[in-house]
């Protein structure tokens, strides 16, 4: 039978990607804690990592089941807490670190979430670029972030946990002749004129998949308005590759946009959680990340 700890156990190496690294933030050996991971794995029947030579990362079953891990923690915390006080007994401030595009698209939600469940905590938001809210969680100045998880470079100070995997999908305007295809591809789009977004490490993630790709993209014009994307495609001046969190199938003025699936684009833009690793973290951090996981935010997904 799966028990909490178990999946505490399993959050940890996930979080970690490795066994000795889980073993020493759990406070047991390596050894028990890779029986604990083999026991998971027989009793529920999938394998949840691969195993190699530099660690441990995690399958596809292994992704869905950590999204499940952090509900299931999430829950047993709310019956704790809704056993222990009321949570508008809570009060404090609580000073969260966010990124342009992600507060777009997620900052509304969850802090009406969390403020209705604390209504006497004071909430203070900080917008900034990714490399300067990573300094200012280092540093203590801020208390947790929600960011855009790809490109954190301080990834040993810092603990994180993914919210949503945000596929991405190419934006076309109506009649676009791509549209005829049954499968498109990143050389179908190299042939066409691009938009790229060029907000919150975008467009270093848009070079980093091309590269990838070993292809060039022919973008034509670069913005930092996720709108004028959305106007500049549906007015049939180029197309776009944008992640299913930021779409809706209208620009301003109206124009439908198309979006559909790229055949060889598998990358995620992983949208989640940061807080400082190592120290005692401030008391509103954890209420803060259960209201988080128990409603994870998800971008709007085009229907295909």
């Amino acid at each position: 039978m799966m028990t909490l700890r178990q999946i505490r156990h399993f959050i940890a190496v996930a979080e970690t990607g490795s066994i000795s690294a889980a073993a020493q933030a759990v406070f047991i050996s390596q050894s028990t804690l890779t029986l604990a991971i083999q026991q998971l794995e027989q009793d529920i029947g999938v394998q949840l990592f691969s195993r190699h030579a530099k660690g441990m990362t995690l399958t596809h079953q292994g992704h869905q089941f950590l999204r499940q891990a952090h509900l299931i923690l999430a829950t047993v915390d709310n019956a704790k807490r809704s056993l222990q006080q009321s949570t508008d007994q809570v009060s404090g401030q609580l000073t969260i670190g966010v990124t342009s595009l992600v507060a777009g698209y997620y900052l509304a939600d969850l802090l009406t979430r969390f403020q209705r469940a604390y209504p006497n905590v004071q909430l203070r938001v900080v917008e900034d670029e990714r490399p300067y809210i990573e300094h200012l969680l280092v540093s203590g100045e801020i208390d947790v972030a929600v960011l855009i998880l790809s490109n954190l470079e301080d990834r040993m100070a810092l603990q994180t946990e993914v919210l949503t995997h945000s596929p991405h999908r190419l934006w076309l305007p109506a009649q676009h002749p791509l549209l005829e295809q049954d499968s498109i591809s990143l050389a179908d789009v190299a042939e066409q004129p691009l938009i790229q977004l060029n907000v919150d490490e975008m467009e270093h993630n848009a070079r980093r998949m091309w590269a990838s790709a070993g292809l060039q993209a022919q973008v034509s014009l670069r913005t930092a308005s996720t709108e004028a994307v959305r106007s500049l495609v549906a007015a049939g001046l180029g197309v776009s590759i944008q992640p299913d969190m930021t779409y809706r199938p209208w620009s301003l003025e109206g124009d439908i946009i198309e979006a559909r699936p790229l055949a060889d684009l598998h990358q995620t833009l992983d949208v989640g959680l940061a807080w400082r690793r190592g120290t005692a973290r401030p008391a509103l951090v954890d209420p803060f990340l259960t209201v988080a996981r128990e409603q994870p935010s998800t971008g709007r997904r085009p229907s295909i």
